[in-house]
């Protein structure tokens, strides 16, 4: 499962994967789940990740259909730029629904039908703003920083090779996140999302009887973004 597959960095996840397994890609706008479909081939599902009972019903349904839910891409995220006193009191909430609650569930229904299987990989793609303050972006790094710290945790409660739940933190990438938070965020040097990709595909593919990885950072040869 890809959840955000629909562009960026999500859909060339699901555009490598679907060439060798089976894919269901995760969106929250449906006519950008049909096309993903389309263009790979493949399944996909309307889900809004800030809704629990959408992530359940998606999370069953696949694991219906598929005999279970081998790995999971989680490369959702909602962009919150600007000072803290300049975003509205709504905004604040949905970034945190999706960002923050939207994390939390999509982890929980995927390791409940994981370790029910006693197998599978999650990667969560977090941010390197985590660990690298950068202005303006005082609420999507600390909502971010959620999902790092959930990862950490859930990462170490697994207690067994055969569930692997794993991060990595790209820096800013041309997609269409990167749009909207604007040029002035973007570094002369950074990674493309196809090469980010890889290593999420990589990380996804680990067997149980590979070494544990989490909290990995993607970076350029030179040791930038």
């Amino acid at each position: 499962m890809v959840v955000g597959g629909t562009s960026g960095l999500g859909l060339e996840v699901a555009r490598l994967l679907a060439a060798e397994h089976r894919v269901v890609v995760l969106g929250d706008v449906e006519r950008e789940v049909a096309a993903a479909s389309d263009y790979l081939a493949c399944d996909g599902i309307v889900c809004d990740v800030s809704d629990y009972d959408d992530v359940r019903q998606a999370m069953r349904e696949v694991a219906t259909r598929h005999g279970g839910i081998d790995g999971l891409a989680h490369c959702a995220a909602m962009w919150a730029g600007g000072a803290l006193d300049e975003l509205t009191p709504a905004r604040l909430r949905r970034v945190v629904e999706v960002n923050v609650l939207g994390t939390a569930y999509v982890m929980r229904e995927a390791l409940t039908w994981m370790k029910a299987a006693s197998r599978g990989n999650i990667v969560y793609v977090g941010a390197m703003a985590v660990d690298v303050p950068r202005p303006g972006i005082p609420v999507y790094r600390a909502t971010k920083s959620f999902g790092k710290s959930l990862v950490e945790s859930l990462a170490q409660a697994m207690g067994t090779d055969g569930i692997k739940v794993m991060q990595i933190h790209p820096g800013p990438m041309p997609t269409r996140l990167q749009e909207r938070a604007g040029a002035h965020f973007l570094d002369q040097v950074y990674a493309q999302p196809a090469q980010v990709a890889r290593e999420v595909v990589r990380l996804l593919s680990l067997g149980p009887e590979d070494l544990y990885v989490s909290d990995q950072k993607v970076l350029r040869a030179d040791g930038r973004w």
